[in-house]
């Protein structure tokens, strides 16, 4: 089939590279215009982008998939079937009507569990055991169109976001190739998602990132490993926000908030277990062992995270 990929950060590549290496002829890859990264905010070409420059492959960025510039350079490529891995925009009807096999996404969950934006971070947070990716046929209603395929994966008990999206996307791109092929030889039945096990799983937010130190020490747990890389979990020492890391259990309880710091070792008293942090970091300064931070700081006892 001739095949346009869409897709933007990091999590598209191995499905973007294994399109590329099919028996599929890759004629075009559609991602997010340039956006400004790093302190001096310099416009900057997606992984997607890169990554398609480097196969030789046409790219188009268009500002929103509705351009009707878009729609025409799209028709031109004549497409069987778009896969999409993580693209970051909502597509149009008539955007939805050129390929005849339509838009085909990978989702990193196991539809209808968490659709949304942020499918590995809420499947941690909620403390489950195994999630996965499903691929899925584009409809207007959000990741809620027909399915053709799923694979799973087990959530490690260190697992950060970071960890199992990778996990996922490396599995994902096989899963996105085997539906394709399955798609162009017939074999594949696209079958209505159930109307059980519904959940959703919107953007994850700053404000929501913000520890609640009265939570249960799981809870704060599943939180930190969720927003972990981004958007990173936080808290607040002496009216500073400081990012968190990961966390280790610790031996007895303190109050919620409460800081201890040992030689090695930094304790903070949630509403259950105490807990160790691990590495934090406070602003503008890079990521350091917590005990390291908490010399810097002077702990003299009574101090809290807040």
């Amino acid at each position: 089939m001739r095949i346009v990929f869409a897709g933007t950060p990091e999590a598209a590549l191995p499905s973007l590279r294994a399109v590329a290496d099919s028996a599929h002829e890759l004629v075009g890859v559609v991602t997010r215009p340039d956006a400004p990264t790093g302190r001096g905010r310099r416009l900057t070409a997606s992984p997607v982008a890169e990554a398609a420059g480097e196969l030789g492959v046409p790219v188009m960025k268009p500002d929103h998939p509705r351009n009707p510039e878009f729609l025409d350079e799209l028709r031109a490529l004549a497409p069987d079937a778009c896969p999409v891995v993580a693209y970051g925009a909502l597509l149009p009807q008539p955007a939805l009507d050129i390929p005849p096999h339509g838009w085909i996404n990978l989702h990193f969950s196991l539809l209808p569990a968490w659709r949304g934006a942020a499918p590995v971070q809420h499947s941690i947070w909620a403390g489950d055991d195994v999630t996965g990716a499903t691929t899925f046929r584009i409809v207007r209603e959000l990741d809620a169109g027909p399915t053709f395929g799923v694979m799973t994966e087990t959530i490690r008990p260190a697992d950060t976001a970071g960890d199992l999206l990778a996990r996922l996307a490396e599995g994902g791109a096989g899963l996105l190739v085997a539906t394709l092929d399955g798609i162009a030889d017939g074999s594949l039945e696209a079958r209505p998602q159930p109307d059980d096990g519904v959940s959703t799983a919107p953007k994850i937010t700053v404000d929501d990132a913000r520890v609640d130190w009265t939570l249960p020490a799981a809870a704060i747990e599943r939180q930190i490993r969720a927003c972990t890389p981004t958007p990173g979990a936080w808290t607040t020492y002496a009216g500073e926000r400081l990012k968190l890391g990961p966390l280790r259990p610790a031996d007895g309880q303190l109050p919620p908030g409460e800081i201890v710091a040992g030689k090695n070792a930094v304790v903070v008293g949630t509403g259950t277990a105490a807990v160790r942090l691990s590495e934090v970091q406070p602003v503008g300064k890079r990521p350091m062992p917590a005990a390291d931070w908490a010399r810097g700081v002077r702990l003299t006892g009574g101090e809290a995270l807040s």
